[in-house]
Order: C-alpha cells, then structure tokens, then sequence
C-alpha cells in the first residue's frame, strides 16, 4: 500500500465514537448468543467473544444459525459441511437437506402484512403489496412459465428496473427451482449480451420505457438488439411501464407479448393457481451474477438458492434486527448484488420499500421525503450518493422529522470520515451508521453494521459471524494494524457454488486461490483496528473498476473504444485521491495519422453511454505514447495504477515493454483529485 493511504488511515484508528449501543436493549444478536451460550455450555460475554467462536467453530455456528431462524425445510441436512475441506474446495453446505428460497421469503405468518412499497420518481403513488398478494401473483407468474415450459435449471432473466414485477418475476423463478439473472434498463446492449448470452436464457422480462432524471427513456429499441443476440430465447415478456401498451409496439421483437397477456395463459378457466414450491438441495443454483469482466467477459457466479436464506437471515435479523422494520435501500438497481440481498429481506420479515428513478429529482430531499411518509426504519445507500448530500449543503435534520430512522447503511465504496461527520451532524446525531462491504463474489458482506458494538469514525464496525477475515501482508501472514489484501481462511456457505461454462473450476481457483493457495482473496486492500475491532476499506486489489460503488471491468470499455479506427490501443485504470474515491482514467494510443482531440473524447464517451451505461464513462480521457504489456502479451493495468499512485514498480521482468511504465509517472492532468 501507499504510504499516503497509510498516513491517512492513521488518523482513522484513532477516531472517536461516534454512536453507542443502548445497553438496555436486547437484541437479536444477544438472544442468538445467550442461546448458543445454552445450547454449548459456554459463557460467552461479548460479540467479540460469539464472533472468535463463530469462525473456531464454524460447522456448530452455522447449524445454529439454522435453528434460530427457523428455515423452512422438507427435510433435514445430514451433515453441515465436511471440515476436512477448505474454503478453495468448495465444500457442500447441509448435504441431504431440501428447501426452497422462494417458500422461505413468503412464508410469512402476517399475510396482510405489507411486504412490498413501489415509488417512482415524480409520482405521488406508492403501490402496497401484502405477502398474500405477493404470494398470488408469484403463483401467476410461475403458472405462466411452468406452461411455457420452464423447468428446474432452465434460466430466467430480468433487464428491469428495481420495482414490484422484478420481484415477483424472481421468485417465481425461484419457486420452480429456475435460475434468475437480472440486470437494469440502463445497462447498454454490449453491457447486457456480455452477461446474458453466456447463460443461453429461455424467457425474459423487460419494460418497455423507463424514467429517469425527468425524462422518459425509450427501451425497446435496446430490447430488440438485446433479444436478436440471445438465439435460445423462447419468450419475450414486455412490461409496459412508463409506456403505456398501446404506444408499444411489438412487432419488431419475436416471441414477444404483453406481461398481462403472458399471465393469462397461467390460469385454468377462473381459478387462481396455487404456489408450488420444488424441494431442491441446498446447493441448487438460485441466481447467476457477474463478475467485472476485467480480463475479458464476465465470469458468471452461480450462487445456491440456501445461501441467500441463511446469509441474509444471519446478518441482517441479527446484525440489523430487521424483523418487522421497513427497509429502503433506493440505489440499488437490479444488476447489482445489493438488490438480491435487499428483495432477501422478506426472510426475516421485513417490509422492503422500492424505489426507481433519480435520488435528485424533482429535489434532492426526493427520498428523506420518503423515509418521513413510510416510516422506513432502515435506509441503504451509496457512500456517493452522500456526498452529494453534503455537497449541496443538504440538512435533512432541520427539514425532515426522520423520526422512525434508526440505521443508514452505506455500502459501495468505502465511506470517507467525513461523510461520518456529515450524517451525525446533519442527518440524525443518533442514528446507527453502518458502512459495509463484502460483494458480488459472496452476495453478502465480509463486514458491517452492527447493534452491539459502537460506530468509530472512519470505521466498519465488526467482520460478521462466520466470516474468518484477516488481512493478509503479501508474504501470506496476517498484519494487524496495518493495510493488507482481504483474505477469509474458513468455509463460507456463500461463496459462489461454481462459475458457469467452468467445468475443471480453474476460473474459480485463478479469481480467488490464485494469490494465497487455500485462502479466499477478495482483491480489496483493508486494516483492521486491533484496538476497536473496526475496519478500514481501501480500494481494490486488483483491476477491478469500483467508481461511485459501480463495479466494472476495463474489458467492457475496450471491446467499446478499440472499435474505433482512431485508437490503436487503450488502458483503463483507476485512480484513487486521499478520500480513497475513485475516479476511472482512460489513455488512448493513437492510430498512425490520427489526432486526439475534444470531438474524438465526446464520441467516445458517448459510445460507452450508449453501449455499457452513463456510470461506466471515464472521468478523464487522456493520449498516451504507449502501454505497457506483460511477455504473454497481456495489458498491465495494476502496474500503470501503482505508477500514477506515485509507486515504483520494481519487478519489471515480466514486462515486454517496460520503459513504457514510465510514461504514467507524475502526469500534470492527474494531479488535482
């Protein structure tokens, strides 16, 4: 690490609190350790204490998890996990056992319970759901794919926004033991095959129109690219929103038809079907996501339909107490793991608020507003988003009551001290701040909030139960205090169960086991504070592209870029100020006889816009003489980051051309972030 990272994350081990927990509260957490104290004879006082024993005793931690939160099974596991295995076996979780996901989120025993709220920007509507409703119309949808012919395996993907009908889509899905993917309308055609055509989906869903930022944006011109490049599709369910159906016109999509019509073919005559949920093991896939797609196309991470349960069930009823809260998390739009571990809420009976559009318009109070008007209990967002906040000099606490607000979740990108400050003086001075981190890789978080330990400025509270982090120095041996590569050494039940199109698992071991052989590592920098037990994030290890908690890889910028006859060649990279924000840098090396200019950068930023999204155009585009490759003949991305970090890259053997990593050395355009 930098020493400039270094020096600034000095300071954050020293920081004050900034929250406490209310010692007369009892609280899920401290009924789980009570419990476990019962069930094992032991005495533990603390969660510093429940969480050592948590990873020591991972098989019996789990198997408790299991009955404190009461999942929904058919049959009971035979064995937790086999502990002669490590994490980089892959080991199987609860053999024997059969559940289902989708049983487990609607199983619960208030029906006239809200279960979902839907807001839209610029409207005054909230659309309610009750679990019974939600239950009904998943039992639609399922009905109309079983007829069309989806079975247990079979793919079904979502390009939609983070609204009522992604929901039920999925958990209709999930009930026939189909394997759901998703990603949101502004993802760009290239942005979209690159994911989907790798599963070869079978039925997909999509709107027709979105709106956002004040205008409404045509999909179906994007939708009819997307639906030529996946040839296995047999179904194109198109939603009419923010369009209504007759402006739709279809006819340019095959296999097309309105959602309305598509569930009408689920039903017999006029009854209403009933949900049936398939039985399927613990390790059955339940969703597919997708790495970055740093070194090419995205890797696709199959993850089983019994981790989502039990790691959302863990951390959230016990880290958060979420049982009977309502939990808005806006930012979270459908292609990011965040809305799968948002819409896994319904587990522990949360009421989970929906929200699409722009958190700036009509004005940037937009969703305080919301949080007054619902009552949500729980908001998630990006560290991003709250500076802007601050920014704009926005003061929620003198213009919002935020009464029923206990907890703020932040999550993204790691969550300066500042924006600590920013929330405790501005927002609400007693409200628990909890920055967490974990991803895509594990649809679930290595670290975070926590009811029982105090929030220090600058710091992730706690590593959750169960999860054996440390960080790791690059000699392999654990640094306490100190900036080191996020490592998790004990099995996990929500690592990726494999990657799709992987058969020998080699992608599986290179993007974890690569670094540490038969040790996780995650590809994030971070210290722990011996001292307080917190967390300090510190940026990506690797190539991986993070701005504004947008994750992505450079390979989706260049098979855009490097289609332009102007461009010989591009390097995208990172660059970090001493925040630790991020900001995405693209150098372009010019074709023989051609210019860089204004004219070429616009065009170029336009077409990332319109073939990825608005989120993946660089900050910067810079002309550079040359770039750096291995001898194999590979980019060198991280090197060309360590060198504009001021770094010295001393092991240049690999390098077939390593004179050119000079070239990025103290670059006046770079200097003033």
């Amino acid at each position: 690490m930098s020493k400039e990272i270094d020096s600034r994350t000095e300071e954050i081990m020293e920081s004050k609190v900034l929250w406490y927990p209310d010692s007369k509260k009892n609280t899920q957490m401290d009924s789980f350790r009570v419990q476990v104290n019962q069930d094992f004879g032991l005495n533990l006082a603390n969660y510093n204490e429940l969480f050592q024993w948590s990873v020591e005793s991972y098989p019996e931690f789990w198997a408790e998890v299991w009955r404190f939160c009461g999942i929904v099974s058919s049959r009971m596991y035979e064995e937790v996990v086999d502990t002669s295995k490590k994490i980089s076996d892959v080991p199987e979780w609860f053999k024997g056992s059969r559940l289902n996901y989708a049983e487990n989120l609607l199983n619960h025993k208030d029906q006239d319970k809200v279960a979902l709220y839907a807001a839209k920007e610029n409207s005054e509507e909230i659309t309610k759901v009750t679990f019974r409703e939600l239950s009904q119309d998943v039992a639609l949808f399922a009905a109309a794919m079983r007829k069309m012919g989806i079975r247990t395996g079979d793919r079904v993907v979502g390009y939609l926004p983070n609204g009522i009908h992604a929901v039920e889509a999925m958990l209709a899905a999930a009930s026939i033991g189909a394997i759901w993917s998703s990603t949101s309308p502004d993802f760009g055609v290239n942005g979209v095959l690159d994911r989907f055509s790798q599963i070869q989906p079978k039925l997909i869903f999509s709107v027709s129109a979105v709106v956002y930022n004040g205008k409404r944006h045509d999909h179906m011109e994007k939708l009819q690219s997307v639906v030529k490049g996946l040839p296995d599709l047999r179904k194109v369910v198109v939603i009419p929103y923010a369009r209504s159906r007759e402006e739709t016109d279809l006819s340019r999509i095959p296999n097309s038809i309105f959602l309305e019509d598509f569930l009408v073919t689920g039903k017999e005559g006029d009854q209403d079907p009933q949900l049936e949920f398939e039985q399927l093991p613990f390790s059955h896939p339940l969703f597919i996501m997708y790495s970055s797609g740093t070194t090419g196309a995205p890797k696709c991470m199959v993850h089983s339909a019994g981790v989502q349960y039990r790691r959302v069930c863990l951390v959230q009823m016990l880290a958060a107490d979420l049982s009977g809260v309502r939990l808005c998390v806006p930012l979270f739009q459908t292609g990011w793991m965040m809305w799968n571990w948002l819409i896994s809420s319904l587990a522990v009976g949360a009421s989970v608020v929906l929200y699409d559009g722009s958190p700036l318009v009509p004005t940037p109070n937009v969703l305080w507003d919301l949080v007054d008007r619902l009552g949500i209990t729980i908001f998630g967002t990006g560290a991003k988003w709250l500076s802007v906040l601050e920014e704009r000099n926005l003061k929620p606490a003198e213009t919002h009551n935020l009464q029923s607000l206990h907890t703020i979740l932040s999550t993204g990108s790691p969550l300066k001290p500042q924006s600590y400050d920013y929330v405790y003086q501005s927002i609400k001075s007693n409200v628990l701040l909890g920055s967490i981190s974990g991803g895509t890789d594990i649809i679930s978080c290595f670290m975070g909030q926590n009811m029982t330990v105090p929030v220090y400025r600058g710091e992730i509270q706690s590593r959750n139960l169960g999860m054996a982090v440390e960080a790791w120095s690059y000699e392999g041996k654990p640094v306490w205090g100190e900036s080191g590569e996020l490592v998790c050494l004990k099995p996990i039940p929500c690592q990726p169960t494999q990657f799709w199109n992987d058969e020998n698992g080699s992608k599986y071991q290179k993007a974890y086991f690569s670094t540490f052989p038969g040790v996780w590592a995650h590809g994030d920098y971070c210290k722990i504070n011996p001292k307080t037990g917190g967390i300090v994030m510190l940026g990506r290890s690797d190539g991986t592209l993070n701005p504004n908690g947008v994750r992505f890889g450079s390979s989706e910028i260049y098979n855009i870029v490097e289609a332009f006859e102007e461009v010989t060649d591009s390097l995208c990279v990172p660059q970090y100020n001493k925040d630790g924000e991020e900001r995405v840098i693209l150098f372009l090396k010019m074709a023989p006889n051609q210019m860089f200019g204004p004219e070429l950068v616009q065009r170029i930023c336009t077409a990332v816009r319109t073939g990825l999204s608005a989120r993946h155009v660089p900050a910067l585009l810079l002309e550079t003489q040359d770039i750096p490759y291995t001898i194999s003949g590979k980019k060198v991305e991280v090197a060309v980051k360590q060198v504009i970090a001021g770094k010295e890259v001393t092991q240049r053997g690999a390098f077939s051309n390593p004179e050119a990593l000079d070239i990025y050395k103290n670059l006046p355009e770079l200097q003033h972030f």
